[in-house]
């Protein structure tokens, strides 16, 4: 039979000295609230010290080191082309800290969540009406905060899937302009005219990238309806391959121009249309490089021009 901790010969003399047992129920209470007291310090040291060690490990696998990709990233599909230079460093540190900003929060949650309830286990308090109402208030905050939650899963997946990043230029069919900070919220971009756009992620139903991989500078030249065509894009598909065989536009360039043709007809104009690859975020200089080579070349031609359009008074 298991000891007590009261003593069974004391308790036969309550009737002689009642003041010994209520002096040994007094002791066994403090003994049990010593020993409930050490197993929750025990518990919540043992949950900060969970809880460092994760966020250790996680900081671990979100440093990239010397601009190498973050161990975190790895696995993970990345679309940014290694022509980004410094912004590609940049794009990644940024994707590597908000992935692992939410890792850290989630570890906190569900370590400090299960230390509570522990707690809870040792004090003797029934965990059952407490679950309940948990789950209850859960499924209200879930509705109140749709939204909330709809922008952060679509960040994640949006970081996850490396869509944009730090230095691409998108359109997301609100805004368009050059991604400056991406978040699991909010995505803030700036266009050309210097305006900020902050884009909240759960609303972003399409995503236009036009600096990912490669780009396309697209230049249409207009001349007028009775030049021989044959000639101006002999000339046209001459100059622009001499322009982009030398510096600066050598730098940019991937492949050779190409003169698809005659994109449109109208009474008065023709347009001939070509196309060069070119690297990430350089089509509009290499596009306003090569009209100006155009340009001249076709007056020192004499290629006639279409003639001027007047705007409607």
């Amino acid at each position: 039979m298991e000891q007590l901790p009261i003593d069974v010969t004391a308790m036969t003399d309550t009737v002689l000295d009642p003041g010994a047992l209520v002096k040994q129920l007094g002791q066994v209470q403090w003994h049990a609230v010593l020993v409930g007291t050490g197993q929750v310090l025990l518990i919540i040291l043992l949950a900060f010290v969970a809880r460092f060690l994760a966020h250790r490990a996680i900081r671990k696998l979100t440093s990239g080191g010397d601009g190498s990709v973050p161990k975190l990233l790895r696995p993970l599909k990345e679309r940014a082309p290694e022509s980004l230079g410094p912004l590609l460093s940049e794009r990644r540190k940024q994707r590597a800290q908000t992935m692992g900003s939410v890792l850290r929060s989630a570890f906190s949650i569900v370590i400090f969540a299960v230390a509570f309830m522990m707690v809870l286990g040792v004090l003797g308090i029934n965990l059952t009406p407490i679950l309940a109402s948990a789950s209850v208030l859960g499924v209200a905050i879930g509705f109140g905060a749709q939204n909330l939650v709809k922008d952060f899963l679509s960040g994640m997946f949006m970081l996850m899937e490396d869509q944009y990043g730090v230095g691409d230029v998108v359109d997301l069919g609100d805004a368009s302009g050059t991604v400056e900070a991406v978040g699991l919220r909010i995505t803030t971009l700036r266009d050309g005219n210097g305006t900020v756009w902050y884009v909240r992620n759960g609303i972003v139903q399409r995503v236009g990238n036009s600096t990912q991989g490669f780009a396309v500078a697209v230049v249409d030249v207009p001349l007028a309806y009775t030049v021989d065509i044959n000639k101006a894009i002999e000339l046209i598909g001459t100059t622009t391959a001499e322009a982009t065989q030398v510096a600066p536009l050598a730098d940019d360039v991937l492949e050779a121009p190409e003169v698809l043709g005659v994109e449109k007809v109208t009474s008065e104009t023709v347009t001939v249309r070509v196309t060069v690859k070119v690297r990430p975020s350089r089509q509009w200089a290499v596009q306003r490089a090569l009209r100006a080579k155009v340009k001249a070349a076709v007056d020192e031609a004499g290629i006639e021009a279409p003639p001027a359009t007047t705007a409607d008074s």
